[in-house]
């Protein structure tokens, strides 16, 4: 178990925020910038978020590709907390395809409940799973164009079975990733398809995985939807929409959540190296 960090972690947080060149950008507003310098930004925007995220990985529980994928479809429209919380009891009664492609739909119902549209869930994880059963000999492809055939797999969580079940680099476009790039002005693209076609263009591909996560991480931590962590976040000064949150370094702070203002994840079982602590099993806490 790791310990709880009260401040952010690695070595961009522990820098402090160029206050002078932040203030001058938001005095005098965001300037036009060319492709190739908002190349470089978004760059040196990934290196930051590499030095402050070391431990970046995916947030759903999963020992196995079919458990990850599972797991992704069960996270629409809901936590990662409350999936990690629920896929304990869910792989203990369907540890395999064949199982779950069985299951009697009211008694899976039961089990997914917690994560919301369970009648819609329950129907795509038996379909997907007599898929796998069926056309793949039980094994989860390793093919974004076999992937996106199954019930309930959409073209996001295809991109996060590949590239972290299968090593396949992708970017993985949810609410999070979305809202952050063009936060930063990387794209004004809507539709997640045009966002992950425009921001591949951008880094090369063997960032792509890796990019997603650190991107999440910090639109979960720092750069929220209503109230961005503004005078917390090192990398304001690369930011066209700073000012758009808290700006006071200690309002700012209060505002930090997960590892970086001192709580659990959302992981029950986080890798090694997450220096947070791990969420309570259901009706733990």
């Amino acid at each position: 178990m790791g310990k709880s960090m009260e401040k952010p972690v690695g070595k961009s947080a522990r820098k402090p925020a160029a206050k002078a060149t932040v203030k001058a950008a938001a005095g005098s507003g965001w300037k036009p910038e060319s492709r190739l310098a908002m190349v470089r930004r978004a760059r040196k925007i990934n290196r930051e978020l590499a030095e402050l995220y070391p431990y970046a990985h995916p947030e759903l529980d999963f020992r196995n590709p079919f458990e990850l994928l599972v797991a992704t479809v069960l996270s629409a429209q809901t936590t990662d907390l409350r999936v990690n919380q629920t896929t304990p009891a869910l792989f203990a009664a369907y540890p395999t395809p064949e199982d779950m492609a069985a299951a009697v739909p009211e008694e899976m119902e039961e089990l997914i409940r917690p994560t919301g549209f369970f009648r819609a869930k329950t129907k795509s994880l038996i379909g997907l799973s007599a898929a796998l059963r069926d056309n793949y000999g039980g094994e989860v492809p390793g093919r974004l164009a076999d992937l996106v055939k199954l019930p309930g797999v959409g073209r996001k969580t295809a991109n996060v079975v590949l590239g972290n079940a299968f090593g396949v680099p992708g970017i993985t476009v949810d609410t999070h990733f979305g809202r952050l790039v063009r936060r930063w002005k990387w794209t004004e693209q809507e539709d997640p398809e045009k966002v992950e076609a425009e921001i591949a263009t951008i880094f090369p591909k063997s960032e792509w995985t890796m990019l997603s996560h650190r991107v999440v991480f910090h639109g979960r931590r720092i750069c929220h939807a209503r109230k961005p962590a503004c005078g917390a976040c090192p990398i304001a000064p690369l930011c066209p929409a700073y000012g758009e949150g808290e700006t006071d370094p200690e309002k700012a702070r209060k505002l930090l959540k997960y590892e970086m203002g001192g709580q659990p994840g959302q992981r029950l079982s986080p890798p090694a190296d997450y220096p947070g602590r791990p969420a309570p099993a259901l009706g733990a806490g």
